[in-house]
């Protein structure tokens, strides 16, 4: 067995973590959606956005090596498992964490933030034995299980704490999308009311407020549709809608949390259904373009040298186990084979996510005019 604890060196505390876990940092855009092709497949699809470049990887776990909870806990040491799935996915700064990924099951695992909501226990000597803290739940979820199904039972055997860091004084504060093969997505959230697992009945997942709050706030878009509105007449008038794409009026555009889940559940559920998997890929990155946030767009006045904007963007294959993504760097979209690249691996592996902008020029195709 491959001890995952010591694959990768201490990460530096004072960098990836102070973004993640600060409140005045700018990390809480990220967008998520769930598209179902005709042929069954599911993907998982999502945005991440951070203040800073987080340098994400993506880091291969295969089947049987051995992970420890409470990692990057300096006071607390937790429990030992072996990882009956291998798995994949961006991680950043060199942590032997998975933010986003997806396992050779077809399960997929989502962090997204969720300040000021997201309530953990704390770890202690007592409850050691059973707890993983919010920043690695995706190791322990895509590392043991096949199905939403059973993760969910899996979550009433353990405790998710927010591991209470000195450097940086605060914890993780996360919530969960997590997606299967069989059609199955749910969102996990842990507040001052416990637990609460929520089924992804619409498609999307952003941040903040909880996921029922969304829910009950898309009653203020029952209006919107993809068809184009009709000729009126009021009165002795005849109003004519300006162009296309009149049945979307009134379909809020700025970066918030709110108005992004509003925006995800409109494109996601009035796309045209894919035919198979490959199309369906090509949609969801089509799709979550108009998520992506450019440089300067979204900025704290407390630190106005950070910008939040979008480093990444992932889709996850459920069905055929493969991960694509593309990068602020390098537009075009890239794929990892979960399967394939688990296959034989005696210890986890390193694939540097980026591979640099290019242009492809075409010029030399007009000599012959």
């Amino acid at each position: 067995m491959v001890k995952l604890s010591s694959f990768l060196p201490a990460p530096p505390l004072a960098g990836l973590l102070v973004a993640l876990l600060a409140n005045t940092s700018p990390t809480q855009a990220c967008t998520g959606i769930i598209l179902r092709c005709l042929d069954g497949v599911v993907l998982a699809a999502r945005t991440m956005e951070f203040g800073f470049d987080i340098k994400s990887n993506i880091l291969v776990v295969p089947p049987g090596t051995k992970m420890t909870t409470l990692g990057l806990d300096p006071e607390h040491e937790g429990f030992t498992y072996e990882a009956k799935y291998g798995f994949l996915g961006a991680n950043g700064l060199d942590m032997p964490i998975v933010f986003d990924g997806l396992n050779e099951a077809g399960l997929y695992y989502g962090a997204f933030y969720f300040a000021g909501h997201a309530v953990f226990g704390e770890a202690s000597d007592a409850n050691r034995g059973k707890a993983v803290s919010s920043e690695e739940l995706g190791n322990w979820m895509l590392g043991q299980f096949a199905t939403v199904e059973e993760v969910v039972a899996g979550l009433k055997k353990i405790e998710v704490v927010g591991s209470y860091v000195k450097e940086i004084d605060g914890f993780a504060p996360f919530h969960y999308a997590v997606s299967d093969a069989t059609g199955a997505s749910v969102v996990i959230e842990y507040t001052a009311e416990g637990l609460t697992v929520h089924k992804n009945t619409v498609n999307a997942v952003t941040n903040t407020p909880t996921y029922d709050w969304h829910l009950t706030n898309l009653r203020n878009y029952v209006g919107l549709t993809p068809f184009n509105k009709e000729t009126i007449e009021v009165g002795s008038l005849k109003l004519t809608p300006f162009g296309e794409g009149t049945g979307m009026v009134g379909l809020p555009g700025d970066l918030s949390s709110p108005t992004r889940f509003v925006r995800a559940v409109a494109f996601a559920n009035t796309a045209l259904p894919s035919k198979t998997a490959k199309d369906g890929v090509f949609q969801a990155f089509h799709i979550l373009n108009v998520f992506d946030i450019p440089k300067g767009a979204i900025r704290n006045p407390a630190h106005k040298d950070l910008t939040d904007y979008t480093l990444w963007t992932s889709v996850g294959d459920t069905a055929n186990k493969v991960y694509y993504y593309k990068t602020y760097q390098t537009q075009g979209v890239e794929s990892v084979d979960v399967r394939k690249a688990v296959a034989g691996l005696k210890a986890p592996k390193i694939i540097k996510m980026e591979s640099g902008f290019s242009v492809k020029d075409r010029t030399s195709e007009l000599n012959g005019k």
